[in-house]
């Protein structure tokens, strides 16, 4: 737990009580701070009193009496209109913050590594977190991904912070210049709570604020908007600008991947580093673009390049993104609950044939949009969710689908025809295209589930088998 010194017998209002606001109320607590926390739904509330969190309604506040408000990154301030709470904080010109700005300012001697992106980020963020703990650094890995960014163990300036950054943080973070900051990729998402796709842009660049040389931009270049972004930040050459790319294409001065493999010209000398066929749970171009840019990361923030090219070697993969579940009776069952949008499922349609693809939620802007080259590549299409009448309409003519309501059914579904089809290489892939609040609390609720279906084709298989054996004999 990060020690907040600089906020004690200081009053701070905390808006929303999920992972990381009920961490912040914690770490606040812990130092001495006077914490109002509030969140609108009644059973978090509850939650958060059992833990014993002060709760104060924020709509009745008196914001003379508080300069801080900590919200969680998914409650607006600006766009499509300002929460309540944070419009009357606004208001009251009291400064809204999220939790990595107050870490930023307790660990200020710390350096900072942060990965933005619209898709690939959980995995890049973890690829460089395994890289640099392997290559023995003292490195804290967190923030959007995986542990809040308060409940991480202080460093100093001994240590490296690895933050997965979505881009309503960046939009709250003030006091942090990264060392090493990287961009993935952009694609339309989160329109609404930017004013757009301009603003969209705006929050995802805020990640390179502030850099001058030695400080590293490491750059996906395989979109628009990010080869502009690049375009803007090598004509003003403020800090170093490694590009990376894989598209099939030499990228001079960046990390790029040509015919599978991965190549550093980082120096100017153009050396293959990976054959990444070695590397079975980074597939697909997407996860290229992945390990070119947690090399080049790693690479400008002093990892020797031999010793970041055999962590990726040993890299495990990072849950729901095309997490390999089980493979029963030659057919695999594939975990991708984290694609969330359709840009996102496109990068696993990519990797596989004969797909027995498993969607729907509730359908982000766009739908379906741009996964049409694909639909060869599927067998059948399962629907679940808010979105599946939606989806069938959308794929009548184009891909056979069966509407399943639910997950489970969904799976069952999806094994029976798989089965009885007997194709070369059956793969029933969970890659939804939708967000999960549907049905479920988040995405790694929906993956579970997923997991959790899959076990119990495993022990069906596993009674039929052994009831088979035991015939025999």
């Amino acid at each position: 737990m990060i020690d907040l010194f600089y906020m004690s017998g200081f009053p701070v209002a905390v808006m929303g009580l999920g992972k990381s606001g009920i961490a912040t109320a914690r770490s606040l607590i812990a130092s001495g701070a006077e914490v109002r926390a509030w969140d609108d739904n009644e059973d978090t509330r509850a939650a958060a009193r059992a833990a014993d969190i002060p709760l104060v309604d924020l709509y009745k506040m008196n914001w003379d009496e508080v300069p801080t408000l900590v919200l969680s990154p998914g409650i607006p301030d600006r766009y499509p209109e300002p929460h309540p709470v944070a419009a009357a904080a606004r208001a009251a010109n009291i400064e809204i913050v999220c939790d990595i700005e107050l870490l930023a300012r307790a660990q200020r001697e710390a350096r900072y590594l942060g990965v933005t992106g619209t898709n690939g980020k959980s995995t890049t963020t973890a690829l460089i977190g395994h890289i640099m703990s392997l290559s023995g650094a003292a490195v804290e890995t967190g923030g959007n991904l995986g542990t809040p960014a308060l409940q991480l163990d202080a460093l100093y300036q001994d240590g490296t912070y690895v933050l997965e950054l979505s881009s309503y943080q960046l939009e709250r973070i003030y006091s942090i210049t990264f060392d090493t900051a990287v961009l993935l990729n952009i694609s339309p998402d989160h329109l609404d709570r930017h004013g757009g796709l301009e603003g969209y842009i705006a929050a995802k660049k805020q990640i390179f604020r502030r850099q001058t040389k030695p400080r590293t931009a490491v750059i996906g270049i395989d979109d628009d908007y990010c080869r502009a972004i690049h375009k803007a930040l090598v004509k003003a050459d403020d800090q170093r600008v490694v590009p990376i790319s894989a598209s099939g294409e030499a990228v001079p001065g960046g990390v790029y991947v040509l015919d599978r493999v991965l190549y550093d010209d980082m120096d100017g000398e153009g050396f293959p580093v990976l054959n990444l066929d070695e590397v079975p749970n980074l597939p697909g171009r997407h996860n290229w673009q992945n390990a070119a840019a947690a090399y080049a990361a790693c690479k400008a923030h002093g990892v020797p390049a031999p010793v970041a090219i055999a962590c990726i070697r040993s890299f495990p993969g990072l849950a729901h993104r095309q997490q390999l579940v089980s493979e029963i009776d030659g057919i695999r069952y594939i975990n991708d609950s984290k694609a969330t949008n359709a840009d996102a499922a496109a990068k696993a349609l990519a990797c596989y044939d004969d797909i027995y693809w498993i969607l729907g939620g509730r359908a982000k802007e766009g739908g379906l949009a741009g996964l049409e080259a694909y639909y060869p590549k599927i067998a059948h299409a399962f629907l679940i969710g808010e979105s599946a009448e939606t989806f069938a309409k959308e794929l009548e003519g184009k891909v056979a689908t069966h509407s399943c309501g639910d997950l489970a059914s969904a799976v069952v579904k999806a094994q029976a025809l798989a089965a009885a089809e007997r194709r070369s290489a059956p793969v029933v892939l969970l890659s939804p295209a939708c967000a999960s609040f549907d049905q479920f609390a988040n995405f790694e609720a929906r993956g579970k589930a997923f997991i959790d279906s899959v076990r119990e084709l495993e022990k069906a298989a596993s009674t039929v088998g052994s009831s088979q054996a035991g015939g025999g004999q």
